[in-house]
């Protein structure tokens, strides 16, 4: 594997990530909607990644991250009995999205720390270029 394709291997990292850090964002942000039917709330969202390979020749591959897309979680959404929200269907009734904030933080962190590795990986590739260009110095 050539030291250039680090940095596409590094990059498609750093693009599956930043999209988990999106949807992480999105489903943080709407943790506390509430809609008077199930059909209308908010249901959590995460992103779903494979690895593939461009094969080149002979031995020589670079696997890389694919964002397949991104799918709503099937988890029951949460029911609270609050006759006096505005929200509230005949029954009384609000739903809140299937969000678990303990569960969206650590999704959060581990991919905020990807990110960063993804990040190192492409520096040290490109300070191990720099060095081979100047041993011809």
């Amino acid at each position: 594997m050539s030291l250039t394709n680090v940095f596409s291997i590094a990059g498609s990292g750093l693009s599956a990530q930043s999209l988990r850090l999106n949807t992480t964002a999105s489903n943080i942000a709407n943790a506390d909607s509430v809609s008077s039917s199930t059909n209308q709330v908010y249901r959590a969202k995460y992103p779903v990644f494979s690895a593939y390979v461009d094969e080149f020749s002979g031995e020589n591959f670079a696997p890389r991250v694919k964002i397949d897309g991104i799918i709503e979680s099937q988890a029951p959404l949460r029911m609270q009995y609050r006759p006096d929200h505005p929200m509230a269907n005949s029954d009384g009734n609000v739903f809140m999205p299937n969000v678990n904030i303990v569960e969206e933080m650590a999704n959060m962190i581990s991919a905020s720390r990807s990110y960063q590795t993804n990040v190192e990986v492409m520096n040290t590739a490109k300070q191990m270029m720099l060095r081979t260009l100047s041993l011809g110095q």
